[in-house]
């Protein structure tokens, strides 16, 4: 034992005079014009580094130097600069004077992806002959030949053309590479911008044998959290993991085996976009669970500033900036095309819950067809095939819904319409409007539309009891069954529906129960939310007794008129007219009875004529 600590404290002493020797004879800023050169000769780029370069010795052999920057031939700012500088290098290299790097590190890095430090020919530059056509330059890509680069502290300032710049900060990157270009690197970092804030990090594997012609990385490990403006109050958070690859002849990024949640949704599948004047994306993504009510906030999905019934709203309100003006053309669809292809078992938005939902949605630079956007509600189904152009400086939108025995109550209370009437709803039509959002189509949108609906419900507005008990006031000797349910229940109802600018003409409107039967017509404004709507109401049964006037009345449609706001409705019906009709016709009954009993009496001739 005594001798294996001697032996380490040889070991010891003569690796700290080994050390203490090397920093005497050998001066790291010997190394300085050699890096300049090497990095200069293998990229272009210029290497500037300020101060002396010292050792530093424990626990790591390594040069430190000062400020140091890295600048793009022609570019007017750095690409890349920073406060300190550590290199960790070989110890027996060094003994020939020979520099091998193992790992770089930066703190406090700034990082300028921006139009100033891209790359530009000198403005003295020579011009070859006109009508000659020069040689290509060999294209010189980014190379990574270090083991180890280590990026601490660090922003990253990223912005393309005349966009908004976006800083990513707080970065913190370990990349290790081995000899096959494989590489392993961890990443976290922040990014803020339009006040909401992203934390991202992720561990992935870099695979860089083909780079510049192709380029793979696996993420084995994803986590993100999104909170701020505009976002649900918990933000969106979750993980997962996915696959990604970079194709330079074609300039394709293809996003595979993707694997992620966000709060309570899941996403699987593939997406790649081609990059170019006009990016071509190709999406084809299934899901599990899709919450859109805790991914976005209400007001964004459907771009209006109604607050839903029944759904809270927990979103921070995005600050108005004052030269901002809304895009309603959706001319960012012409800078683009796109397949999407989206497929979810189960999706919530504004409180309704659907299932089956199928999508296959096409985009030709403007042109936004939807071939397919199908789903089940409940025990039926839904299906709204359209298009959006916007091509042109003012869009236009057109749609053929097909619902197909949907309950009608909680598509009313989600888009908030008080209207309480349940029942299940069938619906044909075509719809044509200018702007994609629940409030444009109560303004502007027109369309026609064949309507029916099945064991319909109006809450608070019983047209047998209503009828009845005027009968009841207006004869006392007619008396009905006592139905105290204030609502009006039809088995089967239709319409025609015309749409025109927020005003709903029905039309052909056709009702029966066991009880009652209506025809029928009116409008209703959906601005102004009120209606003025008149029925012929024939009432079967519920009357008590079997005289008569109540068999008149069984068959005799009573006129009723229901005006006014949604949310107070009123009407009036002319019962008195019905029954003083009624007991006029049944006197000129009688009356022509006894005439033509009494023919041969002079006055029955008199009281014809008066009749006629």
């Amino acid at each position: 034992m005594r001798r294996l600590l001697t032996t380490l404290m040889i070991l010891l002493v003569v690796i700290v005079a080994g050390l203490s020797a090397l920093v005497l004879l050998v001066n790291p800023n010997d190394f300085r014009a050699y890096m300049v050169h090497q990095v200069e000769q293998r990229s272009g780029y210029q290497l500037r580094l300020d101060g002396p370069l010292r050792w530093h010795v424990w626990p790591q052999l390594s040069i430190l130097s000062g400020r140091m920057s890295l600048t793009a031939p022609g570019a007017t700012q750095p690409i890349v600069s920073s406060e300190n500088m550590r290199l960790d290098v070989a110890l027996l290299p060094l003994l020939s004077h020979q520099l091998q790097v193992q790992q770089v590190m930066l703190k406090g890095a700034v990082v300028q992806l921006t139009p100033e430090t891209e790359a530009r020919k000198p403005e003295n530059a020579p011009v070859g002959p006109s009508g000659s056509n020069p040689a290509p330059e060999p294209e010189q890509g980014w190379s990574f030949d270090i083991a180890k680069l280590k990026v601490a502290d660090s922003v990253l300032v990223f912005q393309h053309d005349d966009d908004e710049q976006v800083t990513v900060r707080n970065i913190n990157l370990q990349m290790e590479q081995d000899d096959n270009k494989q590489a392993h690197i961890e990443f976290n970092s922040r990014i803020n911008r339009d006040q909401r804030d992203l934390s991202l990090s992720f561990v992935a594997d870099l695979n860089a044998r083909d780079y510049p012609q192709k380029l793979d990385a696996t993420f084995s490990q994803l986590d993100y959290k999104f909170i701020g403006a505009d976002l649900p109050k918990q933000g969106i958070s979750g993980s997962g993991t996915l696959r990604i690859s970079w194709l330079q002849p074609s300039h394709k990024l293809e996003l595979s085996q993707i694997q992620l949640t966000a709060n309570e949704s899941d996403l699987q599948g593939s997406a790649s976009v081609t990059l170019g004047d006009k990016p071509q994306w190709v999406v084809d993504v299934q899901s599990k669970k899709l919450n859109l009510d805790n991914l976005v906030a209400a007001s964004a999905v459907t771009n209006t500033a109604v607050p839903q019934r029944g759904q809270q709203q927990n979103t921070l309100p995005r600050p108005i900036i004052a030269t901002g003006v809304e895009d309603t053309t959706y001319r960012n669809l012409r800078g683009f095309s796109a397949q999407v292809k989206v497929a979810a078992e189960a999706v919530r938005w504004r409180g309704l819950n659907f299932s089956h939902v199928r999508s296959d949605i096409t985009n030709e630079y403007g042109l936004l067809k939807i071939a397919a956007l199908t789903g089940q509600f409940g025990k039926g189904s839904m299906s709204l095939p359209g298009e959006l152009d916007a091509r042109k400086d003012e869009p236009r939108l057109h749609f053929q819904p097909q619902i197909d025995n949907i309950e009608i109550a909680p598509i009313l209370t989600a888009f908030d319409y008080p209207i309480a009437l349940t029942g299940q709803l069938s619906m044909q039509g075509q719809f044509t409007g200018d702007r994609l959002n629940s409030d444009a189509f109560r303004r502007s949108w027109q369309g026609k539309a064949n309507v029916t609906m099945a064991d319909s419900h109006l809450q608070g507005m019983n047209f047998q009891q209503m009828i009845q008990q005027a009968v009841e006031r207006s004869n006392s000797s007619i008396k009905a069954k006592q139905d105290y349910d204030n609502v009006t229940v039809l088995e089967h109802f239709s319409a025609a529906a015309t749409l025109n600018n927020g005003e709903l003409d029905l039309t052909n409107m056709l009702g029966n129960s066991a009880v009652l039967d209506l025809t029928g017509e009116g409008t209703m404004d959906l601005v102004k939310e009120d209606c003025d709507t008149r029925f012929n109401v024939t009432v079967k049964g519920g009357w008590d007794g079997d005289n008569k006037l109540i068999t008149m009345l069984k068959n005799t449609p009573i006129p009723v008129r229901v005006y006014g706001p949604w949310q107070k409705l009123n009407y009036s019906l002319k019962v008195d007219d019905i029954l003083r009709n009624q007991m006029q016709d049944e006197a000129k009954r009688r009356l022509r009875e006894w005439a033509d009993k009494h023919s041969s009496n002079p006055k029955a001739n008199d009281l014809k004529k008066l009749l006629e």
